[in-house]
């Protein structure tokens, strides 16, 4: 049985035996080339991480380098939270269903530099609330990030500490909100943010804030009723929206 066995092996044996009605699982991984699949189907699943909730779960929490997950969730009211302590880093995330709640943060204290990442996010409901930060106090360098966003009521929000970070985003509905932050605190840093959306009363609040250095930002919007919020700037203070 190869490692990778025995990872979907433990997987399987401990979502066996909660004894709730739902779905929980609980990884915690160390080490480089993890490669990790899960899948949910049904309401009120769970994957642990960051203080987690019902049968008080702790962590997802994967560290290591040159890692892959897979998070196929299928179904309302889910929950995937978790800590990723990772360079080379490649996510997929992919969720069905409306009321899901996604918070991730991936290494926020510079464990592994948690640059050359690649998430993709693709959503497909209503009322559900996304959150990804990248890099809190490292540099997410070369970071590729997509979101596919189909339905209505979604909440979305990312923070990335950006070094030439790319960050697209493709929302399709109405009553979408969308709050991205990419900061830079080196004269390297510098970002690309490309938002491609159609629905009416969205709410956009986009700030770019590399220090010193060029960002790039392209919105294509149609739909009417919302407002709109961009700030762009690489020193000096803002007087905001």
């Amino acid at each position: 049985m190869n490692k990778m066995n025995k990872v979907l092996l433990s997987l399987s044996l401990f979502s066996s035996v909660v004894l709730a009605a739902d779905n929980e699982i609980y990884i915690t991984q160390s080490g480089a080339a993890a490669n990790i699949d899960i899948e949910q189907l049904g309401i009120s699943n769970l994957i642990g991480g960051l203080s987690s909730s019902a049968g008080s779960l702790t962590p997802l929490d994967l560290d290591g380098a040159s890692m892959t997950l897979d998070i196929n969730m299928i179904g309302a009211t889910n929950k995937f939270f978790g800590d990723i302590w990772a360079d080379s880093f490649t996510g997929n995330y992919n969720f069905t269903g409306s009321t899901n709640l996604f918070t991730i943060q991936v290494d926020p204290s510079n464990t592994y530099g948690a640059d050359s990442s690649n998430h993709q996010v693709n959503v497909t409901g209503a009322s559900n609330t996304f959150t990804l930060n990248q890099g809190t106090s490292a540099l997410s360098a070369t970071l590729d990030l997509d979101w596919t966003i189909q339905g209505s009521n979604n909440t979305i929000t990312s923070n990335i500490n950006i070094d030439g970070a790319t960050n697209y985003v493709d929302i399709d509905g109405s009553d979408n909100t969308l709050s991205y932050t990419g900061s830079g605190v080196t004269a390297s840093a510098g970002g690309y943010f490309y938002l491609d959306q159609t629905g009416g009363s969205r709410t956009f609040n986009i700030q770019q804030l590399s220090t010193q250095d060029n960002d790039w930002l392209k919105i294509v919007s149609v739909g009417s009723s919302g407002s709109v919020c961009i700030i762009q700037n690489d020193q000096g203070s803002s007087l905001g929206c």
